[in-house]
């Protein structure tokens, strides 16, 4: 099937309101396109370079979401790129949103990226620093905007066995919508990916990051 095949199929899947991100990492920028006539409005990048290389080239035709681990010194060049980062995990990283994105005027919305499985080799804030960084971030900060939590399933055979991880994540989010924490629009529940994305859906997902099924096998 091709690109736009997959999209519908995918749509015709996801109930209404849940937010299709297509993972585009390694993909050209005439697949984006291709995917973007088919009907998905956001693509997230891992890479800043590659970020900047498909911008070139697309522009604001869609909308842009970070995805990857972000390096402080790249900050800078995704100014005015991106209007979301999905993996926001730690103050250094926030200090140098804050301190690049008030140059500009400009406030970035995020989500925080929690390793809910504990992983010690992965990116994100433990379950039980979340409440604290969600606090601490939106109490310090005027140029960042908490629109929710994102996770990331560790690698399994079976993705069922994400299914308690992404409960436990709905639960995390739940909790800190409920506080109202000021400065923290608990909205965006990002978690599922091409394997797992229904089973996100069911605990409580409304964005999705799907690569694979919908531009096909990575080409190498």
């Amino acid at each position: 099937m091709g690109i736009k095949e997959n999209v519908e199929r995918i749509k015709s899947l996801l109930p209404e309101g849940v937010i299709l991100v297509a993972a585009s990492k390694s993909r050209t920028p005439e697949e984006i396109l291709e995917a973007h006539q088919a009907g998905i409005d956001i693509f997230g990048e891992n890479y800043v370079q590659e970020l900047l290389t498909k911008y070139e080239k697309i522009g604001n035709r869609v909308e842009w979401h970070f995805i990857g681990h972000l390096q402080r010194n790249k900050v800078k060049k995704i100014v005015g790129v991106v209007e979301m980062i999905q993996t926001l995990d730690n103050l250094k990283l926030a200090e140098e949103l804050e301190k690049r994105f008030s140059r500009v005027d400009k406030i970035i919305e995020v989500l925080i990226e929690v390793n809910i499985a504990r992983e010690p080799q992965k990116a994100g804030v433990l379950p039980e620093d979340v409440i604290p960084f969600v606090k601490e971030v939106s109490e310090r900060f005027s140029y960042i905007k908490i629109k929710g939590l994102m996770t990331m399933g560790p690698f399994v055979d079976n993705p069922e066995k994400l299914r308690p991880l992404f409960r436990e994540t709905k639960k995390l989010f739940d909790r800190i919508r409920d506080m109202g924490i000021k400065n923290a629009d608990m909205e965006i529940l990002s978690m599922g990916m091409s394997d797992s994305f229904l089973i996100a859906v069911e605990e409580g997902a409304n964005m999705v990051r799907i690569g694979t099924a919908i531009f096909g096998k990575r080409p190498f």
